[in-house]
């Protein structure tokens, strides 16, 4: 998968996650320049973060989905399809 978002982008995409885990767009993007995820896993329940953690170690399958059309999607519907 190329690497096709733009700084815009990224910055709305993180506006838009802080937003509804609760932590600064600044705090998140340290933690996942650092590969940790520890606030976007506080945020989730039990079984969601072990799910989470799974795909993680596993970038083929994180290449995947995030290819899918509903991947896409959602990414359009949470950064306004910009």
């Amino acid at each position: 998968m190329s690497n096709n978002i733009d700084k815009n982008q990224l910055q709305g995409l993180l506006n838009t996650v802080s937003k509804k885990i609760g932590v600064a767009p600044e705090q998140l993007r340290k933690e996942l320049e650092e590969g940790k995820f520890d606030s976007a896993l506080s945020a989730m329940n039990q079984q969601e973060a072990a799910k989470f953690q799974q795909a993680v170690k596993n970038p083929a399958l994180i290449e995947k989905l995030m290819s899918t059309p509903q991947a896409k999607a959602l990414y359009n519907k949470l950064t306004g399809g910009k």
